[in-house]
């Protein structure tokens, strides 16, 4: 039986907030059995400073997944830590943050994966459950589809479309096996257009963004000088979104996830809908 892991010892990094534009330490230690992945704010005081990687927890979805406690304790941007944790099987982590946003490091997964296999995993003694899906569950809104369906492991399909020809029509279809996400989706960065940053900056966001760690697009043109790692990087990135999002059900999905222009916010009222209905879903 396949068992639950940890780290075999505490690493860090240091990067910027992708939205705040501060500098970030990141600390991921190891944790006990069945404690799950938890956020520190080791930057506050007075306050419970520890945020469950829970779907339950997520407050907002605006350009990022982020958490808040119910002391209102909150830590930003988290989707592709979280990401790394599904990808590379680690399923007790606390990520202790000196910020209030995850660093963004190069935008994709790639360095938190880095990080963690520095740290090593470790198993653990109890097995590692599985969110089986027993029941179709989705949600639409317009064009956009996000579907959990039962199935045999983890797989996922997602396609976009933007009217861009830098991006235009882009699908993916992976299954989570050992390594492949590693190798396959967690270099995939982050994107987004230069016609929207004086707006974003102007709301406080995307303060720390830059093209060291975004795929900018300026019309149909790609202006990053290295340009694209893979013709269809964008809809890796998305894939890998959502593999953070979904980890926000508790542990590891077992079925079938299908997404169609998904989004944060889409996932987290997915993992909402299928969680209130005990007929959709068990451990196992």
């Amino acid at each position: 039986m396949e068992r639950q892991h940890t780290l075999t010892r505490s690493v860090s990094c240091t990067g910027v907030g992708l939205h705040s534009g501060e500098r970030v330490k990141l600390t991921l230690h190891p944790a006990l059995e069945g404690e799950g992945v938890n956020f520190i704010r080791a930057d506050v005081a007075h306050h419970d400073r520890v945020i469950a990687a829970h779907a339950l927890n997520v407050s907002t979805t605006q350009l990022g997944t982020n958490l808040t406690n119910a002391d209102g304790v909150s830590v930003a941007t988290v989707e592709h830590l979280l990401a790394a944790c599904a990808g590379m099987g680690l399923d007790n982590v606390t990520a202790e943050l000196q910020g209030p946003e995850a660093p963004i490091m190069d935008g994709s997964s790639a360095d938190f994966c880095r990080l963690i296999e520095e740290a090593v995993l470790q198993a653990q003694s109890a097995p590692r459950r599985r969110v089986q899906i027993l029941k179709t569950v989705e949600m639409r809104e317009g064009a956009k589809l996000v579907r959990l369906s039962p199935g045999k492991g983890c797989v996922l399909r997602v396609g976009i479309d933007f009217a861009t020809r830098a991006i235009g029509r882009q699908s993916i279809a992976f299954r989570m096996t050992p390594g492949a996400f590693s190798q396959e989706i967690a270099f995939a960065r982050t994107f987004g257009f230069a016609a929207d940053v004086a707006r974003l900056r102007a709301m406080g966001k995307a303060r720390g963004g830059s093209m060291e760690n975004a795929i900018v697009i300026d019309g149909d043109a790609v202006l990053n000088p290295g340009g694209l790692q893979v013709e269809d990087e964008f809809v890796r990135h998305k894939l890998l979104d959502a593999i953070g999002d979904l980890f926000l059900a508790g542990g590891p999905i077992e079925g079938l996830y299908e997404g169609e222009q998904p989004g944060h916010a889409l996932n987290n009222k997915l993992l909402r809908t299928m969680l209130a209905d005990d007929t959709a879903w068990r451990w196992a």
